[in-house]
């Protein structure tokens, strides 16, 4: 029993070990994209890494899906420098916005088109963290923006325009109450209005 119990600790301790050294990277992403056909966006990806980032070592890899038929195709590589793809529908559409040091991976794609509706998967190595989850951002490209997003604009817009209309007026009354005070302490009458004559 005592040899049993041992071993049962050994293999706890053993397996405890094992797991300690393995570490997943964790990629972190928008999700859904909403972009305008004709204008760019920018998909974003972070990662985290409990290792440190050696830009010797570290890889990122951004791939693309379409709604419809089709291959998954690569958008961007990415291993010390940036390498945009030298073929393809994103052929100098893709430009690099990350920061490795600041752990960023995201891409600008340029001029997007209605093509592009489809799952952009982000995937980023840092060895020893090579294994983790896979980022994906799911694009869906408009003939305009959604009327909610309008309506936020226009509120927004609204809003500051009538917040700046308010802040005038209160300066406005403020400054007239001020000057009305200092004309009567230095005994300045005030304007009246001259009263109309009658023929």
């Amino acid at each position: 029993m005592c040899v049993n119990w041992a071993l049962l600790q050994l293999l706890l301790l053993l397996l405890s070990l094992d797991a300690s050294g393995v570490c997943a990277i964790r990629v972190y992403t928008s999700g859904n994209v909403e972009a305008v056909n004709g204008t760019d966006v920018r998909l974003k990806c972070s990662f985290s890494s409990s290792a440190p980032i050696r830009r010797a070592a570290l890889t990122i890899s951004w791939s693309f899906r379409p709604l419809g038929p089709g291959q998954e195709e690569t958008v961007f590589y990415y291993h010390e420098k940036p390498f945009p793809p030298s073929e393809g529908r994103f052929l100098k559409k893709v430009m690099w916005v990350g920061d490795v040091s600041s752990r960023d991976a995201s891409i600008v794609v340029r001029n997007v088109k209605f093509s592009y509706n489809g799952t952009f998967s982000c995937q980023v190595k840092n060895p020893p963290d090579v294994h983790g989850n896979v980022g994906e951002v799911r694009l869906r490209v408009v003939t305009s923006a959604s009327f909610s997003e309008i309506v936020i604009l226009a509120v927004a817009i609204g809003g500051a325009v009538l917040l700046t209309i308010i802040i005038l007026i209160a300066i406005v009354s403020i400054r007239r109450c001020r000057k009305l005070e200092r004309m009567e302490r230095e005994g300045i009458p005030s304007r009246h209005k001259e009263e109309p004559m009658l023929w």
